[in-house]
């Protein structure tokens, strides 16, 4: 949409704007432009916007002005200026293209299609930037159809090592209160820490269908296998399922409701099974941020151990960037069971993430999080309330190796203290992976 102006220009299409009024003000004008095709939109806007009071009329002002103001992100203005543009000279189908391009910016595609529609009926438009306009309609017409339908998807495979697989203590041994009189419990294979070589491959699609501008229906598959070399026993695969349906407000702000299923396997056998549903609402913020408000609940059950079965309820924040997302959520897991009450507990998490471009296809990724839990009884067998403190960090690289397909070197580690020694462990793990995207 940006070089829509450069376009008409090269087309040798005939814009007629007024002449300069003195060398000096020419002279500001095209110090605009020279900032604006250098992509200094910021200091174009800032040059010219201090000048408007006495300048506004001016057609060569008004239109530098208006594709400045566009790129530096305030549509409102840029329309304002394009219109004063037109006021003078209607036939100005640059300025109409323009002005079209900073409706679409600010969201008002039917606007900005219907300016489209005026600039092609100029007798006088070559046929380059004929077809050009044609092509950008056609993109309105399925922004204002719902953007039609959209599949994307990813797989992720890598190979790693991780100094603790089960996720437990590196003690030996330990004193359970209940039968402090026989000293301490040594502790068997799968109850400490297990190290291991382990491969993962992890892949997605997800499916998008708009039945109008307001309305889309989704739908998402994700799978993850994780293999040790060793400790079969701590194999993982998880499968998960999602659908929905999203509708757009006026303001662009989204609310959509999903369902969501998941199959958990360890150690090749059936562990749990998880079904609920996810309600969010987004708000759109400037510059393709967004801040969004989630609540959820799912229902969960465990195989052969129906002490564990339970019912999460949880509410979150999240914000996101272009470079960065910083998320917060608590809730309650209670168990169905009262003798299971000992595992129901409350949770607080937040986590940060960053990914930066350092060079041409490259990217540091970094990740920084942490939760609280606290449970609801006393452990039958350690006669205390379990209290856990969690940090999780993880640092990457990614490397675009081809279009769409990424070199992924990652580290992460993990620290969980508490007040039971069987669950206080640490964790690192370090892998490389190759990231195909569609």
């Amino acid at each position: 949409m940006r070089i829509i102006a450069v376009l008409l220009a090269a087309g040798g299409c005939a814009i007629s704007l007024a002449a300069p009024v003195d060398a000096a003000v020419d002279q500001t004008v095209q110090t605009a432009l020279r900032l604006q095709a250098a992509g200094e939109a910021d200091k174009a806007y800032e040059l010219l916007s201090a000048r408007v009071e006495n300048r506004a009329g001016d057609p060569d002002f008004d239109y530098a002005l208006g594709i400045a103001a566009a790129d530096a992100g305030r549509p409102a203005e840029a329309i304002i200026a394009l219109q004063r543009v037109l006021a003078v000279q209607p036939d100005n189908s640059q300025a109409r293209a323009e002005l079209a391009r900073a409706y679409a910016l600010g969201g008002d595609i039917d606007t900005a299609r219907a300016e489209f529609d005026t600039a092609l009926q100029d007798p006088s438009l070559p046929d380059p930037v004929r077809q050009r306009f044609d092509r950008i309609v056609r993109t309105y017409d399925r922004q204002i159809a719902g953007g039609g339908s959209s599949v994307s998807g990813f797989l992720d495979a890598s190979l790693g090592y991780d100094t603790n697989v089960n996720a437990a203590t590196d003690e030996d041994s330990i004193v359970i209160p209940l039968f402090a009189g026989f000293g301490p419990g040594v502790l068997g294979p799968g109850a400490t820490a297990d190290e291991d070589v382990f491969s993962e491959v992890v892949g997605g699609v997800s499916g998008v269908v708009a039945t109008s501008r307001q309305a889309r229906f989704f739908a998402s598959g994700l799978a993850n296998w994780r293999n040790n070399m060793d400790s079969e026993g701590f194999d993982q695969i998880a499968l998960t399922g999602t659908v929905g349906a999203a509708h757009t407000f006026a303001s662009r702000d989204v609310l959509s409701l999903s369902a969501q299923a998941q199959q958990f396997w360890l150690g090749g056998d059936s562990y749990r099974q998880a079904v609920g549903g996810i309600l969010q609402f987004t708000n759109r913020l400037e510059g393709g941020k967004a801040l969004s408000f989630s609540g959820e609940y799912f229902r969960q059950n465990f195989d052969g151990d129906p002490l564990r079965d339970s019912d999460r309820y949880g509410i979150g924040v999240a914000y996101a960037a272009r470079t960065l997302v910083v998320q917060a959520s608590g809730g309650h897991e209670e168990t169905r069971r009262a003798a299971g009450d000992h595992l129901s507990f409350d949770y607080l998490r937040a986590n940060a993430g960053v990914e930066q471009a350092v060079a041409d296809g490259v990217a540091v990724i970094l990740g920084v999080g942490g939760q609280i839990r606290r449970y609801d009884a006393d452990d039958p067998l350690f006669l205390a309330s379990r209290s856990d403190e969690q940090i999780d960090g993880s640092a990457g690289l990614k490397f675009r190796i081809a279009d769409n397909a990424y070199v992924r070197p990652r580290v992460t580690y993990t620290r969980n203290w508490s007040n039971i020694p069987l669950y206080d462990y640490d964790r690192l793990t370090g892998s490389v992976g190759v990231r195909f995207e569609f």
